[in-house]
């Protein structure tokens, strides 16, 4: 609990900047190379911004009008949401890249499992900061990945007759809302130079991190 309590702000930190990173530097190409560099994609990123922004909104006012003193943070059901999203999004991406390749299938599976780590890391962060229990937090972070196998299933089964290309840009907005708006003033409350040095350089380092992966990603292709 200790040991806890200690990282527990730098890895909220370190997960605000995988966000970002994630969303910067994976989705949103990603969205520019599928759908291509008209006005769209940058209307499904503000929307999926400002409908994250109206969802934690409701979230705010059931959660002020619960009395029990044990309310988890709305912020962690975003954070639950956008994942699930996100993961369904890699599920189709992977499966769709087997479809084409099987090489180019297991490439596309590394990478989404490399990126994940750090991400998951920082969201479980996250849910126990917000006022979840490890257990809890553990459970529905597993639960919010079971989307993968379900979008590999819809793009196996469905990929020729559903366009879900918009999702890209849609969750790219959710993880900026989250990123920017919940988490780094999460972390950009303390005065303490050597603590908001620590919070920063956290912070740093997720979005180097994704970076870091992207670049590999493109030397590799």
């Amino acid at each position: 609990q200790k040991t806890l309590r200690l990282i527990i702000l730098p890895l909220v930190a370190f997960s605000a900047g995988s966000l970002l990173g994630g969303a910067f530097f994976h989705m949103l190409p990603a969205a520019v190379v599928e759908i291509g560099t008209g006005l769209s994609v940058y209307v499904w990123l503000l929307a999926g911004f400002s409908v994250f922004f109206a969802l934690e909104q409701f979230l705010h006012w059931h959660h002020c009008h619960r009395e029990s003193a044990a309310c988890k943070s709305p912020t962690t059901y975003l954070i639950l949401l956008a994942d699930a999203a996100h993961n369904f999004i890699g599920g189709i991406s992977v499966a769709g890249a087997f479809l084409i390749d099987i090489r180019l299938g297991i490439m596309t599976w590394l990478a989404a499992a490399a990126h994940e780590v750090p991400q998951e890391l920082g969201d479980f962060a996250v849910l126990i900061h917000g006022g979840w229990e490890k257990k809890n937090a553990l459970a529905f972070n597993f639960l919010s990945a079971l989307t993968f196998p379900l979008g590999g299933l819809v793009a196996f089964v469905a990929s020729r007759h559903l366009d879900v290309r918009f999702l890209l840009p849609f969750a790219a907005g959710n993880f900026l809302y989250i990123g920017a708006s919940d988490l780094v003033p999460e972390v950009n409350r303390h005065h303490s130079l050597r603590i908001s040095l620590l919070h920063f350089s956290s912070f740093a380092a997720g979005i180097l991190l994704l970076l870091a992966m992207r670049l590999s990603l493109h030397h590799a292709h």
